[in-house]
């Protein structure tokens, strides 16, 4: 017997997936609706990332239970490496979008499919697809020792008392962009803690998600700031005229009215 049997008890025994014999698919693109659905549970790691990409290019929301499908394949291997299929059927269920694929998200972290590394595509993923998870579920994630984790969690949390106590205290997180994101969410919460970090945010680096996340809680400094933005003419000056056209308060309304007034470059 050799000295390096494999011992079938240890954490490393499913550290990597078994060996896959078929051979690659060629050319998804050219392959029908039909036969990419069912090459895509079964796929080996050649063809995952093309098969689901073309299956999100074509958003093909009858692919969402053959992608979840092959992430379910991989359950238990990747807690120590990124598992690239499932980091491939994640991505692809992003592009198709929509309800289905936010759902079949959310039941894959819910029931843990998704561990280690590739566990940030999923959060991410969730996070681009508004996907709803449970309470337990979201705080264990505002808690990860990941900060992009944390980063995504935020923008998938909802306004529980117990979510938005986690939400207020990673506004003091060291990593700024955890605070940003938790800031955002406390925002469009109307959450007026929030408000100190996002009107800096509007000074030193608006985005649309910040001038979206303000505008429910903004006030006078706030609505100038927004003014500045609006009449910069760059690319973020329609939202940040949507969100004073948004606020039921005179000044904004003065200060939109006034900007729509100036000569465009």
């Amino acid at each position: 017997m050799s000295d390096q049997q494999l011992d079938l008890f240890s954490d490393h025994a499913a550290v990597e997936p078994p060996p896959q014999i078929r051979p690659p698919v060629l050319e998804a693109e050219n392959m029908d609706d039909e036969a990419l659905i069912a090459a895509i549970p079964t796929s080996i790691l050649a063809d995952s990332s093309a098969l689901a990409a073309e299956a999100g290019r074509r958003r093909l929301a009858a692919a969402v239970p053959a992608l979840v499908a092959l992430c379910r394949r991989f359950a238990g291997f990747g807690r120590e490496l990124p598992v690239p299929e499932q980091a491939a059927a994640l991505q692809g269920l992003v592009m198709i979008g929509g309800r289905e694929a936010a759902r079949a998200v959310g039941q894959l972290l819910e029931r843990a499919v998704v561990q280690g590394p590739t566990l940030k595509d999923a959060v991410a993923a969730a996070a681009r697809l508004r996907t709803i998870v449970s309470h337990d579920l979201l705080k264990a994630l505002l808690q990860h020792s990941d900060p992009d984790i944390r980063a995504d969690a935020c923008r998938c949390a909802r306004p529980a008392p117990e979510l938005v106590s986690l939400l207020i205290d990673l506004l003091g997180d060291l990593h700024p962009m955890v605070a940003n994101s938790a800031a955002c969410a406390l925002g469009q919460m109307g959450r007026v803690e929030a408000r100190p970090m996002l009107t800096n945010l509007l000074r030193e680096g608006p985005t649309e998600e910040v001038i979206d996340s303000v505008s429910s809680i903004a006030d006078e400094e706030c609505m100038v700031l927004l003014g500045r933005i609006a009449r910069s003419f760059s690319e973020l000056s329609d939202a940040a005229l949507d969100a004073l056209d948004s606020m039921d308060h005179a000044h904004a309304g003065a200060i939109a009215a006034a900007i729509r007034d100036l000569p465009r470059p």
